[in-house]
């Protein structure tokens, strides 16, 4: 069975409900934030965000108040400094209190990776020596019993819905993902729902050295929206923009001037061409 294509109007409107648990993967490199926009714009509420390391997308979503719990290894803005709108939540509560699952790269990986082969927990060798297990209830340890070592477990992550963007995918909704990657396999594979956002599509994918390619029997729908990763890059078609990350900084660092700036840019725009044209405006 072949992905449905369709716009991401559409896609999110079919797939994306309140209150499920959303992973929105990407590590720097082909992160979704025009999937995250129209998530926003159709104003879905009480999630629960997955991420191995939320930036400046989840920043965007926990200050408009969508999230309930945030599940991650890291968070911050890369090369830059804080979260405002995540520490405001954490912090003071605004524009809702969040709720936290901390967990370390490794950790997520290994849930990410349970959750992939429909186990209930991960294991892995870490989280010795740190204080995640005193602030994490769900980080708990396992006796080998092969070795008779200690081990840490984390729950398998079975996010309800999975976003990904990629450079490629075909006409069957085979996806390619070229570059470097982070959990963006396992998240896809350990989802219930995976939705993908491409660059463009093509009649065939070419086999390339050390690309992905997820399979169109994994990928429930498709919506083409080319610069969808942007303000963060997609290798091969464009660059990071690390001027704007810089400015995330002074934008989302008092309330009112974050608001200002979602409600034109993001929940004023019909769609994601509109909001890169509203950039190159301003």
């Amino acid at each position: 069975m072949s992905a449905r294509f369709g716009t991401l109007g559409e896609i999110v409107a079919a797939h994306v409900r309140d209150g499920q648990s959303l992973a929105l993967e990407g590590f720097t490199h082909l992160i979704p934030f025009a999937a995250a926009h129209e998530i926003l714009r159709q104003g879905r509420r009480d999630l629960h965000l997955i991420r191995m390391t939320p930036d400046l997308v989840y920043d965007q979503m926990i200050g408009l108040g969508c999230a309930r719990a945030l599940t991650f290894s890291w968070g911050g803005n890369p090369g830059v400094g804080s979260l405002h709108r995540l520490r405001d939540a954490v912090e003071r509560g605004w524009p809702r209190p969040l709720e936290l699952h901390e967990h370390s790269h490794a950790g997520m990986a290994a849930a990410y990776a349970a959750g992939a082969a429909r186990l209930p927990f991960g294991v892995l060798r870490g989280y010795a020596g740190t204080d995640l297990p005193k602030v994490n209830a769900e980080i708990r340890h396992v006796v080998c019993p092969y070795s008779g070592e200690r081990l840490a477990t984390v729950p398998a992550l079975r996010p309800d819905v999975t976003v990904l963007h990629a450079q490629r995918a075909d006409r069957r909704g085979n996806v390619r993902i070229d570059g470097i990657v982070g959990a963006q396999k396992e998240a896809a594979l350990a989802a219930r729902t995976l939705l993908v956002t491409v660059e463009h599509v093509v009649e065939r994918l070419e086999p390339a050295l050390n690309a992905i390619v997820l399979p169109h029997w994994v990928v429930t729908a498709i919506a083409v929206v080319p610069g969808g990763a942007y303000p963060s890059y997609a290798q091969g078609c464009y660059a990071r923009d690390n001027a704007f990350y810089r400015r995330w900084d002074e934008i989302a660092r008092e309330r009112e001037r974050f608001a200002g700036w979602m409600a034109r840019h993001v929940l004023g725009c019909r769609d994601h061409g509109e909001f890169l044209r509203t950039l190159e405006a301003a």
